[in-house]
């Protein structure tokens, strides 16, 4: 019987909402990537937090209508899930070797070539995020650009590396239980969604706690096991030449580790945008927050949203809009400080 790993490359398996389903073969084992949209325009590639795919981690962004006229009308997107996280994962078979962040990385190398892209635009979060900056760094000439939401870049510090030992020996003895569930859900989004006894938790906290029932265990514990193992990146961050955007909420237990990333980049080539009242995952939590610098953005890269468009109030693509000390030329020929959520238009 063929084990679920094999190098055996199943093309357009499934159809989620408009996406196909691809299985790339990798010499770590297949690859699920959910393609959207239109294959000739240039790719951006995402990749989601632990125990998360594409649904759970960049739904709220890609359902969002200002999202949806900037990212679709100018990039087809690859949703690479980590191995054992695609919709409908089956668990993982235990004789697979484990898979370190390098593994990851170079999966990703696969899949741009099964696709047969160069370079690609490429957006992650957290543990996600990581995994990019790793692959930007192997892999320098097929990365455009970085949108890293609430990245990591430095080995696990003691709490961390002691807080996932714990969500380890809970998936290990218990499974996806309420209490693992808790403490993925403390790491994603701030605690005014989260709820109280008083106020119940937000419907997309609802949802995520929905997708995570269906997680296997043993697969959400090998992500976490090679996370947890993760090298220090920060002393080739500053040779990393691609544009960085880094969005980090900041009531994120990745707060400090964002503004540490942040801080060992070269500043000529990177920004970072602090959301207010926001958790690690601003693409769910905050989406709209990520608009406007990411309008910006992209238009060093002569990227636009369709013309018909522009005129929406929350994510406005004329200057008039913007606060001007977001023009200066720094970084990526603008200054993206601490935004609000939302922008008023005097009409």
């Amino acid at each position: 019987m063929a084990d679920s790993n094999d190098f055996v490359p199943l093309v357009a398996e499934k159809i989620y909402l408009g996406g196909k389903e691809h299985r790339v073969p990798t010499p770590c084992g297949s690859v699920s990537v959910i393609v959207y949209g239109d294959q000739d325009k240039p790719a951006l590639i995402t990749y989601p937090d632990l125990a998360l795919n594409h649904m759970s981690c960049f739904q709220g962004l890609f359902f969002c209508p200002e999202a949806a006229s900037l990212l679709l009308h100018n990039f087809c997107i690859y949703h690479i899930s980590p191995p054992g996280h695609e919709l409908g994962a089956a668990p993982i078979c235990e004789s697979t070797s484990p898979h370190s962040v390098h593994d990851l990385a170079d999966q990703i190398l696969e899949v741009l070539n099964f696709f047969g892209l160069g370079a690609v635009m490429c957006m992650g979060v957290t543990a996600g995020a990581y995994i990019l900056t790793l692959f930007a760094m192997k892999y320098r000439i097929r990365v455009l650009g970085l949108i890293l939401v609430s990245p990591l870049c430095g080995a696990p510090s003691w709490t961390e590396w002691f807080y996932n030992k714990v969500m380890s020996n809970l998936l290990y003895f218990y499974g996806m239980c309420g209490l693992l569930k808790e403490f993925l859900l403390q790491r994603y989004f701030s605690k005014e969604v989260r709820g109280t006894a008083e106020i119940p938790e937000s419907d997309i906290v609802q949802a995520c706690r929905r997708l995570l029932d269906e997680r296997y265990a043993s697969n959400v514990m090998r992500f976490l096991q090679a996370i947890n193992r993760r090298p220090d990146l920060s002393s080739g961050l500053k040779r990393l030449r691609c544009h960085t955007l880094i969005f980090v909420g900041d009531s994120s237990p990745f707060h400090s580790e964002a503004l540490y990333m942040t801080s060992k980049l070269d500043g000529r080539f990177s920004a970072l945008v602090e959301v207010q009242a926001c958790g690690s995952m601003v693409t769910e939590e905050q989406p709209h927050a990520m608009l406007i610098p990411m309008e910006y953005f992209f238009m060093r890269y002569g990227l636009y949203r369709p013309c018909q468009l522009t005129g929406s109030p929350r994510s406005p693509l004329s200057p008039s809009c913007i606060s001007p000390e977001l023009l200066s030329p720094e970084s990526m020929g603008l200054k993206l400080k601490p935004i609000k959520t939302r922008v008023s238009l005097k009409v």
